[in-house]
């Protein structure tokens, strides 16, 4: 991929999530249009219906409207009163919020977006839902703004698919995380038999079917990071022949 087109999708992805938080804000829902990362109004494979009623009695309704991901990253990273967890492409703060409290006052959750009309609405959100031990940051995450060995869990909800540069990510998740530290991921994930012509036919880069990995490119690339135990299950169809996954592995 060229510098320019890379340049250009980026662009194009931040624009729209940053269109997302404005709607959201102004007190609708998710402004994506109909977008598979922001069908959640509408569908359960996307956005806030695939949290519980539990789960999204405790948050503020922003947090709630302004999920626009595949999964919920956090029913599936068991994490640990204590542990420190990084949110990739945090957006609203939906997954930091309810990672903060499962972490507790001794543990810290970090949440990491280029988007600054999605931080903001991440900070207002986790101030009207009363936790302190989170921390919102600016940034890429092809480049993580945090020192090496420095967190247990890494979690992301459908973006690393929208991401221009995987193999960055992949590494930069590696550098980030403590020895035996761990990821639980909810991506947008292909066949192994489905071509990158043929799943841009399925739907849009930014709306996050495009630029997914398959299953066989993404186990290839976190143990080309130096990743083991890598496991990437399908949960559910969201286009013929691409799924939603959840992707699990730990570094030595």
């Amino acid at each position: 991929m060229s510098t320019e087109t890379a340049d250009t999708l980026r662009e194009e992805v931040r624009r729209r999530y940053a269109e997302a938080a404005r709607a959201v804000t102004e007190g609708g829902a998710c402004g994506c249009g109909s977008g598979a990362c922001c069908d959640g109004s509408e569908s359960t494979d996307f956005g806030e219906g695939l949290y519980s009623l539990e789960q999204r009695g405790g948050l503020p309704d922003a947090a709630a409207l302004a999920s626009l991901g595949c999964g919920n990253p956090t029913a599936v990273a068991e994490l640990h009163e204590g542990e420190v967890v990084l949110d990739l492409g945090s957006g609203g703060g939906i997954d930091v919020i309810l990672s903060a409290k499962r972490v507790g006052p001794t543990g810290v959750a970090y949440g990491l977006d280029m988007t600054d009309e999605m931080l903001a609405l991440a900070r207002k959100n986790a101030a009207e839902a009363g936790v302190s031990n989170v921390h919102f940051l600016k940034g890429v995450i092809e480049e993580i703004p945090l020192p090496a060995d420095s967190v247990d869990v890494v979690i992301s909800n459908c973006v690393i698919n929208l991401s221009v540069d995987k193999p960055s990510v992949l590494t930069e998740i590696a550098r980030v995380l403590k020895a035996g530290g761990r990821i639980g991921i909810s991506d947008v994930v292909a066949e192994d038999d489905l071509t990158a012509d043929q799943r841009a036919e399925r739907g849009s880069y930014v709306g996050c079917i495009a630029g997914a990995l398959s299953r066989g490119e993404y186990i290839a690339g976190l143990e080309a990071a130096g990743f083991e135990d890598v496991a990437v299950e399908f949960t559910h169809e969201v286009a013929d022949g691409m799924h939603g996954a959840i992707i699990k592995a730990r570094v030595a």
